[in-house]
């Protein structure tokens, strides 16, 4: 069999699944190593025997025969034998495995539970310092482990933890995958995410990914739609929800509203987010949500920038200035900030300046691999002739 040469497509399902999960070797050798004793009759394998095994079963030089070791690639990558390129499982491998699944399930504690929450927390850090570029790959695997646990889980206050965990890992992926410009990925993971709030029973996280769920159809002209959307966030939430996502929810309804032109609407939902934002903007439960009056204010110039309000630039010149003495602001709002300034400026016939933005929003964009933010400054027309297509 020929060598594989980079880009060329995986030798073998199991390749391919592998690279799909972003798993290394490495990785799967660990697993093997650790898991191993626990499976009866499994033949013993030194660890620089089970690279070489590894190697040759997914160069198809031989087959997976030992239905130990189809067991762990089932279990480590939560993939059918059909989707591993296996045999179709006999009977006794099914059942054998459904007991192992459920002895997993049931071994998981209130420490590994939090475990997944860190993990996923420790992606969302690396998202918001670097944005999407590596962030998906991570989520996918994360996602996978979690549903893997919570479907054989039967302890009700597990699968809800667990169930949250997962909604918030998915909302996360969904805007990671619209900030690199794929909308239909990102509307899945969002419908995906409001299954497992429901069964997490938790309004507040149900209300938080329908609401994002709306950006995609703002980003795609569905006005309306995005608006209704986020009329029924701001019902589910009504009562139920801390202040911090009130306000974070007026903010985004008050973003629809400008889309659609409604300007009273939109500014009295912008003074509804002002008068709720809590004196201390941070909740731990809530760690998916970074908002402060910085924030707002940015929000708000954005919204006043799709109104074509000349005060959008003021909104927008405040918010750069609180968000970038701000350590701990992202880096994907701080590109669509760069943007939006670009586009005021623009409009209020300031090529110079406007360009200046467009220059800052493109580096960061290219940085963090935004194609959504990259779109949009393909559209933005410069004072005097002449669009952004140049900027660098």
């Amino acid at each position: 069999m020929a060598k594989r040469k980079r880009g060329d497509p995986p030798l073998t399902k199991l390749q391919g699944v592998r690279e799909e999960l972003g798993r290394t070797q490495e990785q799967v050798v660990r697993y093997f190593l650790a898991r191993r004793e626990q499976i009866q009759g499994l033949p013993q394998a030194t660890e620089h025997a089970l690279y070489i095994m590894l190697s040759r079963w997914e160069n198809g030089h031989v087959s997976v025969t030992e239905p130990g070791y189809r067991r762990m690639f089932r279990e480590y990558y939560g993939r059918t034998n059909k989707e591993l390129g296996f045999p179709p499982e006999q009977e006794n491998e099914g059942l054998e495995e459904l007991r192992d699944r459920l002895t997993v399930a049931r071994s998981i504690d209130d420490e590994t539970v939090e475990l997944f929450q860190q993990q996923v927390n420790s992606v969302r850090g690396s998202d918001k310092r670097f944005g999407s570029l590596n962030v998906l790959d991570q989520l996918n695997s994360q996602i996978r482990q979690i549903e893997s646990v919570r479907a054989f889980s039967v302890r009700d206050s597990h699968r809800r933890r667990l169930a949250a965990i997962l909604t918030d890992a998915r909302t996360l992926a969904g805007w990671t995958a619209l900030d690199r410009g794929s909308q239909l990925q990102a509307w899945q993971y969002h419908e995906d995410a409001k299954v497992s709030a429901r069964e997490a029973d938790s309004p507040h996280l149900l209300a938080h990914a329908s609401a994002q769920q709306a950006v995609i159809l703002l980003d795609m002209g569905e006005y309306q739609l995005a608006v209704e959307l986020l009329e029924f966030a701001r019902y589910v939430a009504e009562h139920r929800v801390p202040s911090l996502l009130k306000t974070w929810l007026a903010a985004a309804h008050g973003e629809g509203l400008a889309a659609i032109g409604d300007q009273d609407g939109a500014l009295r939902a912008f003074d509804d987010a002002d008068s709720l934002i809590p004196s201390d903007p941070v909740d731990p439960s809530m760690p998916f949500l970074l908002l402060n009056e910085g924030h707002l204010s940015r929000w708000r110039g954005s919204a006043l920038l799709r109104l074509g309000d000349e005060d959008a630039i003021n909104h927008l010149e405040s918010a750069a200035k609180a968000l970038d003495s701000t350590p701990s602001s992202a880096i994907r709002g701080q590109t669509a900030m760069y943007v939006d300034l670009a586009f005021a400026y623009a409009a209020a016939g300031d090529r110079e300046t406007a360009l200046a933005y467009a220059r800052k929003a493109r580096q960061l964009a290219s940085r963090i691999g935004s194609d959504r933010q990259r779109q949009r400054l393909a559209s933005l027309e410069l004072p005097g002739g002449g669009g952004a297509t140049g900027v660098t």
